[in-house]
């Protein structure tokens, strides 16, 4: 009766893709987890103690879950309405961010909120808002996709002008959403030559970005030091705790790179994983985020509107990637980025845009099922209608 009770529930609450909210949950435990074991330095350094970290970190977890289920329960379609509105705030954000932004580890891209005292990091707003917008764009234009003027300039432009603004303070999270830009384009059978036009576009806003901005340096030194293997003490103690970890882990809360690594709740926070849990645990995190692109993927594929589609897999495609350059960076696949592991490093606000990302994501396979449901429903009653007409006219 109780399991009965708890699947009724799940069914009223919810709704699209079970595999999705299955592999979120299972990050989300996760997370709490490793942060839990990780924060232990920073707490020390505060002068706080670890649990009111733990409290806070759960906080915005379960936060981020409410975002997704209120995102889930809106009709994806709604989103296309408010896209536009939404790049337009987007904007003076991302200047504001530039301009006077609050610096937290050795980068301004944030902007304290005041009352609340929490930080919020706009480049997440804008990616978000350039996914469904551009979407959305595609979808409309499917009947003239080739249309210069009317489709391809106003794609062009607020896909230069969003990447180049976040690039100002952002330069990983500018290039991934150029990438995601990419490939929503060739998804929404953009040909090969206006992709081309795109490519000189991001160049371009790459260039302004390296020029007006103030992240050139460090982007320099990274990749010097990845190219050149001349490490730095945060990768370096990255590599000690993977190779220590070995197969099975030293089990929860006993990593001992956790007091020696800068921010191992947040960029690194992979190496913990792998220290604790060993490489088991990093191939099943690493198995769980290619569930969701896989889940995301199918849901735009089932999708019969060209909006859903492209909006599922846009914004699954740049989460996933997000987690691939996080987890790549760790061991040591590609120069340090700063980008955080979706729904496991601990953040403030980019837990509520990650839920609501795949929230969006939820509300596409959810809209589809509810679809093929009333499509089935129809063929029932249309049956039933015709064994009518046929026992009325033996």
């Amino acid at each position: 009766m109780r399991l009965s009770a708890i699947k009724a529930w799940a069914d009223k609450n919810l709704q699209g893709d079970r595999v999705i909210w299955a592999v979120v949950f299972a990050l989300s435990l996760i997370s709490i987890l490793v942060v839990y074991s990780s924060i232990g330095t920073l707490a020390y350094k505060r002068s706080s103690s670890t649990e009111s970290y733990l409290l806070k970190h759960t906080f915005m977890v379960m936060l981020g879950l409410g975002a997704m289920w209120f995102a889930h329960k809106i009709d994806y379609r709604y989103y296309s309405k408010i896209s536009r509105l939404a790049l337009w705030v987007s904007v003076p954000l991302l200047l504001y961010t530039f301009k006077f932004g609050t610096t937290l580890n050795d980068a301004a891209r944030w902007i304290t909120l005041p009352i609340i005292n929490t930080s919020f990091q706009p480049s997440d707003f804008a990616s978000l808002a350039l996914i469904i917008n551009l979407a959305s764009m595609l979808s409309k234009k499917q009947q003239n996709i080739d249309d210069i003027k009317d489709t391809l300039i106003p794609i062009l432009i607020w896909c230069g002008v969003i990447c180049a603004l976040i690039g100002l303070t952002n330069v990983s999270t500018a290039v991934l959403l150029f990438a995601t830009c990419m490939l929503i384009m060739f998804i929404g059978r953009v040909s090969v030559k206006y992709l081309a036009m795109l490519v000189l576009v991001g160049v371009l806003a790459g260039a302004a970005a390296i020029h007006f901005g103030n992240r050139w340096e460090t982007v320099k030194k990274r990749w010097d030091a990845f190219i050149t293997s001349n490490y730095s003490f945060q990768a370096t103690h990255g590599f000690i705790a993977i190779a220590t970890g070995e197969v099975f882990g030293k089990g929860p809360g006993n990593s001992e790179q956790r007091n020696i690594l800068p921010h191992p709740y947040s960029d690194f926070v992979y190496a913990i994983v792998i220290e604790e849990y060993g490489m088991i645990g990093g191939v099943v995190v690493l198995i769980l985020y290619l569930i969701l692109l896989h889940r995301g993927m199918k849901a735009a594929y089932n999708s019969e509107r060209a909006f859903g589609g492209l909006l599922s897999a846009g914004l699954s495609f740049d989460l996933v990637c997000q987690a691939m350059v996080n987890m790549g960076v760790v061991v040591g696949l590609g120069p340090i980025t700063g980008q955080p592991l979706p729904f496991i490093s601990m953040g403030g606000t980019a837990m509520v845009f990650t839920g609501l990302s795949v929230g969006i994501i939820l509300s596409v396979s959810r809209g589809e099922q509810e679809e093929n449901w009333g499509q089935a429903a129809a063929s029932k009653e249309l049956t039933a209608e015709e064994k009518d007409l046929d026992a009325k006219a033996a």
